[in-house]
């Protein structure tokens, strides 16, 4: 049995007690929002007893053990979980899926959710994941592939234009830029081929066709033969009102999403999802954990722009508060290939998040500013989520580019969006900027589905 097929076969359910659950041991890995999010939904799980998270931010170390242990030290990770008995590790950044760890913890006999190397190189190779795509008939923008600045150059005297450039690998969420023009598509080219502004991310790189339409964030728990969808979400990629300014990891979201129904969520599962499942096993490859395909809704119907290999964020921030059900079982079931036994119940309230980023972001920006109004901020409907803070000489400071997310839940988007943006005018922190627009066209849209 390979690597990519074997997994401990014991799930935190399966160790019961007189009829009761034993509290089992959660060791969740990265440091942002995304992650505070997951430990804060595990956390609420009758079944779990302590959170570790790895390394953690000042919000995780709230609800849980922070470990000074890098996301990318395997070996410190798996020592860790070994000496103290985590039932279950839950992998959060992209780095750490595409270099292996998931491997790394199956060949350990460690209980981990995440896809294998092999499989998370749908995130870590865009051109991988496009090349699967044109082979299974999946919807996609066309695309030319390219090795030589050269032959890119050639490429773009003959394009029209805005066109898209993607760096092949990963690159923090800052490795698509649109060219509005040939010069913008030279810099663009030069930047990722020569300048290696992106490592070797940008070694190869994809040029294709820019899409017209709005975009929606789509998130699937995988168990290699069966998918379960979770709420539809639409992220704000750009750093600035309008959708202007450069792109970003994301500057808020709102879910459900008001471009995706129940007639596009069919068309989705057979046109994306199973072919998309399919086409990994017929090349040997088993996909369990979290799949993030980004959508966009064109007029002839979605298109993909790219799968992500992990829970995304901001998205999950606005998500995950909308989950009724455990998430600890759901996870457990994407390991098991179970899933086709579980329902997920949500709740009908929209969610929106507001992300509080340093001034500067996505460029330079400082660390070290203290950060006030939290406790007021707070409340019933408002959760906040910590990304780049610190606990710094008793005070919490900034650690980061994106700082918090703001979520809120209410009867309606409106409410919910009123809700997340009083709560962020409570907190403060030098040169803190965030956008004023974020949910704001679904405001004159009825959300149906989930």
């Amino acid at each position: 049995m390979t690597a990519q097929e074997s997994r401990p076969t014991k799930t935190c359910f399966e160790l019961l007690s007189r009829g009761r659950f034993v509290p089992v041991k959660i060791l969740v890995v990265g440091s942002g929002g995304r992650e505070h999010a997951l430990a804060w939904k595990l956390k609420q799980s009758a079944a779990v007893d302590r959170i570790f998270c790895a390394p953690g931010n000042a919000g995780t170390a709230e609800i849980g053990e922070n470990v000074d242990i890098k996301a990318t030290d395997f070996s410190a990770l798996t020592r860790f979980t070994r000496e103290n008995r985590i039932g279950l590790t839950v992998i959060g950044p992209d780095d750490p899926l595409a270099a292996g760890i998931v491997d790394i913890f199956q060949e350990e006999g460690l209980r981990v959710f995440g896809p294998t190397k092999s499989a998370a190189r749908l995130e870590s190779s865009k051109i991988f994941a496009k090349e699967l795509m044109r082979a299974k008939r999946i919807p996609t923008a066309r695309a030319a592939i390219f090795e030589k600045q050269e032959a890119a150059f050639a490429f773009l005297k003959e394009s029209h234009f805005p066109i898209v450039i993607k760096a092949d690998g990963l690159a923090l969420g800052k490795g698509v830029i649109v060219a509005r023009n040939i010069q913008e598509g030279q810099v663009a080219v030069e930047a990722m081929m020569s300048e290696r502004r992106f490592g070797e991310a940008g070694r190869r790189l994809l040029i294709e066709e820019c899409l017209a339409g709005s975009e929606c964030s789509l998130h699937a728990l995988v168990d290699g033969k069966h998918f379960r969808m979770l709420a539809s979400a639409r992220d704000h990629k750009r750093a600035f009102d309008g959708d202007t300014g450069p792109n970003t990891g994301g500057m808020g979201a709102f879910s459900p999403a008001n471009n995706f129904g129940d007639e596009l969520s069919g068309q989705f599962d057979r046109e994306v999802m199973q072919p998309l499942l399919d086409g990994l096993r017929e090349g040997g490859v088993t996909y369990r954990g979290l799949l993030f395909p980004g959508l966009m809704i064109t007029a002839d119907g979605p298109r993909v722009l790219e799968f992500n290999c992990r829970f995304g964020d901001p998205e999950t921030q606005a998500i995950l508060p909308r989950l009724k059900s455990d998430l600890l079982p759901l996870l457990e079931a994407a390991i098991d290939g179970t899933l086709d036994g579980v329902t997920i119940e949500w709740d009908a309230q929209p969610a929106v998040t507001v992300v509080m980023a340093s001034g500067g972001y996505p460029e330079k920006y400082e660390v070290g500013k203290p950060i006030s109004g939290l406790e007021t901020a707070a409340s019933e409907e408002v959760q906040i989520f910590h990304a780049g803070t610190r606990r710094e000489n008793g005070a919490i400071v900034t650690s980061g580019g994106r700082v918090l997310a703001v979520t809120a839940l209410g009867e309606t988007v409106a409410a919910a969006r009123t809700c997340a943006y009083e709560a962020v005018s409570k907190i403060h922190f030098e040169g803190c900027h965030y956008r004023r627009d974020i949910a704001q066209s679904a405001l004159s849209v009825n959300l149906g589905g989930h």
